[in-house]
């Protein structure tokens, strides 16, 4: 029985890899191939699962079974630079001034009267300098950090995987947003976490949802972008926000406040209104440099130890020149000028967006580096990525961001930091060109 769903499967498989079948072409249904080779239907829907298994083809509810794209690498999409074409997947914003106004702290800390200090092991806790600095950063108005509540990580993604794993054990429950950062997936996989999909409205998680899933069994936390969503682009107003605060205190439930984009707007945090059920963490990855980053956790009282030694025990702390360097940019005014920078880029690249895609149904913030295009009917994402990439264009199907397989939207994430402007504009010009045509006159060859 093994070894005969397999071959059908291999034999699907090879079709696709032959170009038989292409990207975006539609499976017989699961009932009509089990009829076609004369199988039990269950036989055809292993053989199915086993496809969805390799990455060769998504399932759609309702809708049916695609051939996909390329292989199922949303995790690689949204952290491995592009070597070649236009890559709309990756955000690292990066401003023509940076690199000189970054390069003064690097010399100082390389000094041989620093080196010492710097190469020391710095551990998740830094030093009294960094906390200071790091707390300065991150505050907001109506709330800022303890310094002694301040720890370091190597990246914001070693930040986020490190306070999950402090928060839930294997077999934990964290609750998400429908459509999440693909990185919290990959995440809470290899912890052995189970994700938990809650809904949203334009104004971000339905408060109701996190109370409902809780009832169901208790979430080990909950972890929210609260504002420039990523990849909706929505941001709570302050009422949402209370609610969710006031509902998490209720529940005793901590969020996990990702405000890696915090650098873009001046909203007030989700710990403003939860001080004592807010875990936040930011990064210089985006705000300064993507090549010598370092991830910062504040965590509420009580908590900070167990985040410590998850930290410590996933090899997750930040190495300590890279937390020197950061102290220096963090106690200058570097990060005011590039931030200023980065924010006028941001807009720019929004208004080529709005130029350019303008008729479509675009969700995105204008102070962001992303936007999120609702495509129009008869189009899906897995094939407007294909059709895209044909042309050298890397874009980001929704399924990447759906925690649940199956519902996916007929959406695409756009990253707009990489290319310079005028690229860009000659690449949203492209990709509108594609689907005015329509999928069924754009073809892929």
């Amino acid at each position: 029985m093994d070894a005969g769903y397999l071959a059908l499967a291999d034999g699907l498989a090879a079709q696709i890899g032959s170009g038989r079948l292409r990207a975006g072409d539609r499976l017989p249904t699961q009932r009509h191939f089990a009829r076609e080779q004369r199988i039990a239907l269950s036989t055809a829907a292993r053989v199915y699962e086993e496809l969805k298994k390799r990455g060769l083809v998504v399932g759609e509810t309702g809708r049916g079974t695609f051939v996909r794209a390329a292989g199922d690498d949303s995790f690689l999409a949204l952290t491995q630079p592009k070597t070649s074409g236009v890559d709309l997947e990756l955000n690292f914003p990066q401003t023509p001034a940076q690199a000189a106004l970054l390069s003064q702290a690097i010399r100082e800390t390389a000094r041989p009267e620093n080196v010492a200090a710097s190469l020391a092991p710095a551990g998740p806790r830094g030093t009294a300098a960094a906390r200071s600095a790091a707390a300065g950063l991150i505050a907001r108005p109506g709330w800022s950090p303890v310094p002694d509540g301040v720890l370091f990580a190597g990246s914001g993604r070693q930040a986020l995987a490190g306070t999950v794993a402090a928060l839930a054990r294997p077999g934990g429950r964290l609750g998400v947003e429908s459509v999440t950062y693909p990185v919290v997936k990959a995440i809470a996989a290899r912890l052995g976490v189970s994700l938990v999909p809650l809904p949203v409205d334009d104004l971000g998680v339905v408060p109701e949802a996190i109370a409902e899933a809780h009832r169901a069994a208790p979430l080990s936390a909950v972890y929210l972008q609260p504002a420039l969503h990523n990849p909706l682009g929505l941001t709570m107003t302050a009422q949402r926000r209370d609610e969710v605060a006031g509902l998490l205190s209720d529940l005793g439930v901590v969020a996990i406040e990702d405000t890696i984009y915090g650098f873009l707007h001046d909203e007030p945090l989700l710990a403003a209104h939860g001080r004592d059920h807010v875990v936040v963490i930011d990064s210089l990855s985006k705000r300064l440099a993507p090549g010598l980053s370092v991830g910062m956790i504040a965590s509420p009282p009580g908590l900070a130890e167990r985040i410590s030694a998850a930290l410590r025990a996933g090899g997750w702390t930040a190495p300590g020149f890279a937390l020197s360097v950061a102290t220096r940019w963090l106690e200058s005014d570097v990060v005011g000028t590039i931030t200023r920078d980065k924010r006028r880029d941001a807009a720019d690249r929004q208004a080529v967006v709005r130029r350019n895609l303008g008729s479509y149904e675009i969700a995105s913030d204008r102070r962001s580096y992303h936007c999120w295009w609702r495509l129009p009917a008869g189009w899906r994402a897995d094939l407007l990525v294909a059709q895209a990439a044909r042309r050298g264009i890397a874009i980001t199907p929704g399924s990447s961001f759906a925690v649940q397989p199956g519902h996916a939207p007929d959406a695409v994430r756009l990253a707009l930091a990489a290319p310079p402007l005028p690229v860009l504009d000659a690449a949203l010009r492209e990709l509108a060109a594609i689907v005015e045509l329509g999928p069924d006159d754009s073809p892929l060859e």
